[in-house]
């Protein structure tokens, strides 16, 4: 098997101007309406059974005012469709991400997610997600150096009640 290696002096760096430039900028914004019979079906999907996503007597005697949708869910809720050709190589649409190009550093991978949680999501619900730049490093590590990406995103609802934040992490490599 052969590698493709990329040779780069340590003195050219692996951000491009136009990425650092776009640290504290909107990447993506997105809204999407939370749905109990998509997320029941998510939740199915992931082996999740709690029942305040799925009996609403349960949810009321626990305090909610009806089934909630799982937290991690809201993601979802605000994800468009991409036809499969229009995917980029590194299988993501790249509209959640600003599309940040680092053309010394072609091969791509989650870094990590954090996400706090505020309120619950119901039926009905509009969920806004706004994703902003929050910091894009170079770093050195025991395979050598790489960028680190990280974008904060917050999730309210149509009555200006923010649901979640999360802070997402992505690592582009030579």
């Amino acid at each position: 098997m052969t590698e493709n290696l990329i040779l780069i002096a340590d003195s050219e760096s692996l951000i491009p101007d136009e990425v650092a430039a776009r640290i504290g900028d909107v990447v993506s914004e997105a809204t999407g309406a939370v749905v109990a019979r998509d997320w029941q079906r998510w939740a199915v999907s992931v082996g999740e059974t709690n029942a305040l996503y799925f009996d609403g007597a349960y949810a009321r005697a626990h305090g909610y005012r009806g089934i909630v949708c799982p937290p991690l869910y809201l993601q979802y809720a605000i994800l468009g469709v991409t036809p499969i050709p229009e995917l980029r190589v590194d299988g993501s649409s790249g509209a959640a991400s600003g599309n940040l190009v680092f053309p010394l550093c072609p091969k791509r991978m989650a870094g990590g997610e954090n996400t706090t949680f505020f309120g619950p999501g119901y039926d009905g619900d509009v969920v806004t997600s706004v994703r902003v730049v929050d910091s894009v490093e170079e770093k050195r590590g025991r395979s050598g150096r790489f960028v680190l990406v990280t974008w904060r995103t917050t999730y309210t609802n149509q009555n200006d009640e923010v649901l979640a934040e999360a802070t997402t992490s992505m690592i582009a490599r030579p």
